[in-house]
């Protein structure tokens, strides 16, 4: 929920996301399908408010979250519903992003929201007041950085690193993405691992790889030392962002 890249390769699109989390909070669950609202729907659960920050359907939708929109908040601390719950609730609509443009917000914590669904890719922000709908090209690459942990100065370094590792490998796949996410330098306070005072740490690595027929979601546990993938079968197609 802290560091999202969207990488178009080789006829592939691969969302990768790392979860930096506050060490008191217990790791999530693997991935696994669940029916919600009629719709098959496969994450890895955090176990204390049962919410997610990456999600698949099965017709081809992923959504992935990321706190904060474009800077750091004051949490006010009396939000109705968790971000992770209301990504959930966006992903197992039948029209996410009509859903968006009419759902209200106001008790809702400040996120950023990606979305995609082979087709279009969307970055919707909410700042606590206002909602920001940007269309993308699906045919670039970009990273995200969640406001709430790295400052304007951090993110654009990692900025920085993306376009260097964009243009330096040759043949990028999901392997060397991965690799990519796990990359520091020594800089545990904002490398793309990170490790701050054993008080805040990346806790996972979960990635989604768009083939020609499914989705292949790939989740590392990095405390457990863990790997767990699931290839999603996509039931069928439907562009859900008209």
């Amino acid at each position: 929920m802290c560091t999202v890249s969207f990488i178009s390769i080789n006829n592939k699109f691969i969302i990768t996301s790392n979860r930096d989390e506050q060490t008191s909070r217990p790791t999530a669950y693997e991935p696994k399908e669940e029916i919600i609202n009629d719709c098959k729907i496969i994450y890895p659960k955090d176990p204390k408010a049962g919410g997610t920050w990456f999600s698949v359907k099965e017709n081809g939708m992923v959504v992935v979250l990321l706190n904060g929109a474009f800077k750091k908040h004051i949490p006010t601390g009396s939000y109705s519903r968790s971000r992770g719950l209301f990504l959930l609730d966006i992903i197992s609509n039948a029209n996410p992003f009509l859903q968006l443009t009419k759902i209200d917000l106001t008790t809702i914590e400040p996120f950023t929201l990606v979305l995609f669904d082979m087709e279009k890719l969307i970055e919707f922000r909410w700042d606590g007041n206002n909602k920001y709908f940007k269309e993308l090209d699906a045919k670039c690459n970009y990273i995200w950085s969640s406001a709430t942990l790295y400052s304007k100065e951090a993110a654009m370094q990692r900025e920085t690193l993306f376009a260097n590792f964009i243009a330096t490998n040759e043949n990028i796949d999901e392997k060397t993405i991965i690799d990519f996410h796990m990359y520091n330098d020594g800089d545990f306070e904002n490398g793309l691992v990170i490790n701050r005072n054993d008080k805040v740490k990346t806790f996972s690595i979960t990635q989604a790889v768009f083939e020609a027929n499914e989705i292949v979601l790939n989740h590392l546990d990095l405390l457990k030392n863990k790997k767990h993938s699931i290839a999603v079968p996509l039931a069928y197609m439907t562009n859900q962002f008209q």
